[in-house]
């Protein structure tokens, strides 16, 4: 038998970028002067523009769709220009809310399966992490990419960060998300209307169960339990990432993230 039959070829993917602005003025963008916090510059180019040639560099990405509310100011930009001659690029308008906006595009046909899912401040992603994250898929429908906090403690203590408190760890996502085909259609929609819904507290608990609320919220599950078991509520094979290197879950949030951003990537360069 001819020994390339024998190897598995690894799927392409659309890279999605989510490069929308929260509601109201971000003071970020307001400082730099800048019309939306994606066009932030980082070691001197717009975050988006940095993205967004990571995944379109890799090999394993078919296309690439900007989901945004005024995509065309993004696509003006300076930086961002030649984003539009790419016929792999796509800038599509976002709608109400994160999760309705993705269940929109994949519904209309504008993101073809499997997705990878990133956001314009995720500046320090490179192959490596794009390599790992995709190397712990393992048959996933749904994988979404963490750090677990001494990873990251051990190269930047001085990094600030959100944790998820489980047993066994404390970890901070890392902005890569993993939607492999049409089962995670019912868990964007669902969380559409967590979106919309005044009432987010008691309608998480309908859908997860209470079990798994209070697993979590007591530490007795760690993520990797919470996250399946999560996902088998909807279907799914639902799994976490985590991610190897520290800088994966460092996104510019704030003035000292793109402090440090900065100093990464002049060190890298």
């Amino acid at each position: 038998m001819n020994a390339d039959l024998q190897t598995p070829v690894s799927p392409m993917f659309t890279a999605v970028i989510l490069a929308g602005s929260r509601p109201g003025d971000d003071p970020m963008a307001q400082a730099a002067g800048v019309a939306s916090k994606a066009l932030l510059r980082v070691d001197g180019q717009a975050m988006l523009a940095r993205v967004a040639r990571t995944l379109l560099s890799h090999p394993r990405t078919a296309r690439l769709v900007v989901l945004a509310q005024e995509p065309d100011a993004l696509a003006s930009d300076g930086d961002c220009a030649w984003m539009r001659e790419d016929p792999r690029t796509a800038f599509v308008t976002s709608g109400a809310g994160i999760s309705h906006s993705i269940l929109n595009l994949l519904e209309q046909g504008g993101a073809a399966f499997p997705v990878l899912l990133t956001t314009a401040d995720n500046v320090l992603l490179d192959d490596a992490m794009i390599d790992s994250f995709l190397g712990g898929l393992a048959g996933a429908d749904l994988a979404v990419a963490m750090v677990e906090r001494r990873v990251l403690l051990a190269r930047y203590p001085e990094s600030r960060r959100t944790w998820l408190k489980f047993r066994g760890g404390w970890w901070s996502g890392a902005n890569l998300f993993w939607l492999a085909g049409d089962k995670v259609m019912p868990l964007l929609a669902f969380w559409h209307g967590v979106e919309q819904d005044r009432k987010k507290g008691m309608k998480i608990v309908g859908a997860f169960g209470p079990m798994l609320l209070l697993g979590a919220l007591f530490r007795m599950l760690t993520i990797h339990q919470a996250v399946g078991r999560a996902g088998r509520r909807f279907g799914l094979t639902a799994r976490v990432v985590p991610m190897p290197q520290a800088e994966a879950c460092i996104d510019v949030d704030k003035e000292e993230d793109r402090e440090l951003a900065d100093a990464i990537l002049a060190r890298r360069n």
